[in-house]
Order: structure tokens, then sequence, then C-alpha cells
């Protein structure tokens, strides 16, 4: 199976380092999760930009998926109330 690296941006560590461990450490596996499946169930395209998302309980994973350099690039990570903001 083809292994995609991850990358996170700034803000999106940024916004990861803000939550306490219960809820940083599921985002994070869901994360890795990503860099074999970068197209797992219940992802959905974005609507008015580019990437795409992944939900983990009440927070959402904001993502562009490269697949010519095999990148998946995390873009935002937040709870679904505000990260569409």
């Amino acid at each position: 199976m083809t292994q995609y690296k991850i990358t996170l941006s700034k803000t999106a560590q940024k916004q990861l380092d803000k939550f306490p461990d219960n809820i940083a450490l599921p985002i994070i596996q869901t994360i890795k999760k990503l860099a074999t499946n970068p197209r797992p169930q219940g992802y959905k395209k974005l609507k008015g930009r580019d990437g795409y998302r992944v939900r983990q309980g009440n927070y959402r994973i904001i993502y562009e998926i490269h697949d010519h350099i095999l990148l998946v690039a995390v873009i935002a990570i937040g709870h679904r109330k505000n990260i569409y903001e």
C-alpha cells in the first residue's frame, strides 16, 4: 500500500497544541491514518475552497491531498462550529 507523507501547517500545529490530551490524541490518530488512506470512509470534498475534511468526534480536520507527490497537507483542525469560518 502506498504511504503518503503528512505535513501540518503552522496554523494546524498551533490549533492541535491548544487541545487537551483527551481531545488531541484521537485527532492525531486520525491524522496518522490519512497516511495510508487519504480518502477514508466519511471524508468530504469541501465546497467553496480546495481541500477535504474528515470528522473526529465534534472536531474536523481540513486537509489537501497531493497525489502526484504522495502528500497529505493538514491545513486546519478545529471544533465543527468554528472550523468553516
